[in-house]
């Protein structure tokens, strides 16, 4: 017994009835112990953790904030609940919080506490009592499900989604978040660390498709990963290497039948994998924070082979709203029109209503800033968003560019829309650019809807830098529009 409890000294002499006491390991763990004696100098020791001990240790596993298991908590039922039955009768969900950084950064972090807590108890009222709701940590949180049946682990991931992304109220504020949750079951992990890690892939693959939703774990989605993070690898490697090239689009003013200008295009050349369009690359490169490089280099870049264009030809520049929050934008304006000798009013930077959602006054003081460098700013892919209108109040923006959808769109609808946006943007003074012109008939109809320019594959497909002189020297333009 010492080598086990130094300090402990049993007298069977002095001992009567089923005496207890507690007793501290040489590790210093604490058990209750009881004590039976047995006769003839033998007697009997029960030894159970300290009820003190075991409180503690429960209490450890809790996050403080909002009562849920911890990380290592919840490890501990996953490995037990992977150990004790069918792997196929568990479910893990991954989820993530919609928008709550915004609220964080603009409420306070007190409120975004209180927020925290009633995701907590939404969460534990969507889930049985015998699952575990865990937070991991900030925003992260995980549901381990048990007694997973068919279709269960699908309707407990909609369920959350939609109490999720139900309306708060705290503190006088309306608050409105969402759910992204991935969803992985037993059956294809072997242990807890792999249903957590298929958990987070299905995450991911539901913040790609836009979030607030879930998606279900897929054996295809190891095979996305590891295709994502070798583009993201080469993504890093090819700004250095300069494997970027821009392309130039023109736009057409529908009035003099001229070229006023070229949007620039960004293209990859990849040395083995050929030309990688844009949408397969700007998202990442926007995730993981490069877009705000690639953004200086594309604007320096345009700056400097506009330069060669002749006349007062303009450059359009689309701006990530990555860079509006990486607060040198302005200065990378600045920058590029300095060294490139490029007059500022030849320039147009083009932004989407994302630019303006999270900080929208902060966007509006820079866009203001940018203006008075005498730089014209225009609004891409106008009427796709919720807001469109609100940010024609609190900007004058110089140009409204109509979402190609609208042009592609024959219906009765996309023209009432198209035709709107056209008579509200030459009524504010602003030019219109129809975007996505692809036959004649669509120009047609454009020129019957008081817009100003046109862009698309009919007039004028993207080009290299080095074959603009050859388009503006061609002698069909004015045939052809």
């Amino acid at each position: 017994m010492r080598d086990l409890f130094p300090g402990c000294v049993l007298s069977l002499a002095t001992m009567t009835g089923a005496p207890s006491c507690l007793l501290i390991s040489r590790d210093g763990e604490k058990f209750d112990a009881g004590i039976a004696v047995l006769g003839a100098g033998q007697f009997l020791i029960d030894l159970r953790p300290s009820l003190d001990a075991r409180t503690a240790d429960m209490q450890g596993d809790l996050d403080e904030l909002t009562g849920l298991t911890k990380r290592n908590g919840l490890l501990k039922h996953l490995s037990s609940a992977l150990c004790s039955g069918p792997a196929s009768s568990i479910a893990v969900h991954c989820l993530d919080l919609d928008r709550f950084k915004m609220i964080n950064d603009t409420l306070g972090h007190a409120v975004g506490d209180l927020l925290l807590k009633k995701v907590a108890d939404r969460l534990t009222a969507a889930c049985h009592k015998d699952d575990i709701v865990a937070r991991l940590g900030g925003d992260e949180f995980v549901v381990l499900q048990r007694n997973v049946e068919e279709g269960t682990a699908e309707t407990l991931a909609s369920r959350i989604v939609d109490l999720i992304g139900r309306t708060y109220v705290i503190h006088g504020h309306t608050i409105n978040i969402g759910a992204s949750v991935g969803v992985a079951i037993g059956a294809n992990a072997l242990q807890d660390c792999d249903l957590l890690r298929n958990g987070d892939l299905a995450l991911y693959e539901a913040k790609k498709a836009g979030r607030g939703r879930y998606r279900m774990f897929e054996s295809g989605m190891d095979a996305l990963l590891f295709a994502r993070r070798e583009m993201e690898i080469d993504l890093r490697r090819a700004l250095a290497l300069k494997q970027f090239k821009l392309n130039y689009q023109p736009f057409i003013n529908v009035t003099t039948n001229r070229v006023d200008g070229f949007e620039a295009l960004l293209r990859w050349e990849h040395p083995v994998k050929g030309n990688i369009p844009p949408l397969s690359f700007i998202s990442l490169a926007e995730e993981n924070g490069l877009i705000v490089k690639i953004g200086e280099w594309v604007m320096r870049t345009a700056c400097i082979e506009a330069m060669s264009w002749p006349g007062e030809m303009i450059v359009a520049v689309n701006v990530s709203p990555l860079q509006f929050k990486a607060d040198t934008l302005l200065d990378t304006v600045a920058t590029a029109l300095k060294r490139s000798g490029l007059p500022a009013h030849r320039l147009e930077i083009e932004i989407t209503e994302g630019a303006l959602l999270d900080d929208t006054d902060n966007v509006i003081q820079t866009l203001n800033s940018l203006r008075a460098l005498g730089v014209k700013i225009s609004m891409d892919d106008f009427g796709t968003g919720y807001s469109s209108l609100s940010y024609l109040q609190k900007f004058p923006f110089n140009k409204i560019k109509i979402d190609r959808s609208f042009v592609a769109g024959d219906d009765a609808d996309s023209e009432a829309i198209l035709r709107s946006i056209a008579s509200l943007g030459t009524s504010l003074g602003m030019a219109i650019t129809a975007e996505g012109v692809e036959t004649a008939e669509q120009l047609a109809r454009i020129r019957g809807e008081r817009c100003t320019h046109v862009q698309g594959y009919f007039t004028g497909r993207p080009m290299g830098t080095d074959q603009i002189p050859v388009f503006l020297a061609r002698n069909d333009l004015d045939e052809r529009i």
